[in-house]
């Protein structure tokens, strides 16, 4: 299989979910119960809720344009290169 056609590499794959899992966590740190008319919940304005989560969040989205942005080095192209069989030619 040529890899070649592939839009983006191992790595590119590899950073793009690590980010989206970042996302991911940083929208799980936001969630919780909320304020009801009955109950005033001052857990809402935690600094977990407040600062802490949209900073995962942001850092998320960030490694997640650095993975869509990363060129594959020469490296990666080199090892499916090598991986495929070479013929010797004989003088």
């Amino acid at each position: 299989m040529d890899n070649s056609n592939f839009a983006f590499g191992k790595i590119n794959y590899i950073l793009l979910v690590v980010g989206m899992l970042i996302v991911v966590s940083g929208f799980i740190l936001m969630s919780g119960d909320g304020t009801t008319e009955e109950a005033f919940n001052p857990e809402i304005f935690s600094n977990t809720r407040i600062k802490v989560a949209p900073m995962t969040c942001l850092f998320g989205f960030i490694f997640v344009v650095a993975a869509v942005v990363w060129k594959p080095g020469h490296r990666e192209i080199r090892y499916f290169e090598s991986a495929e069989p070479k013929e010797e030619e004989e003088a």
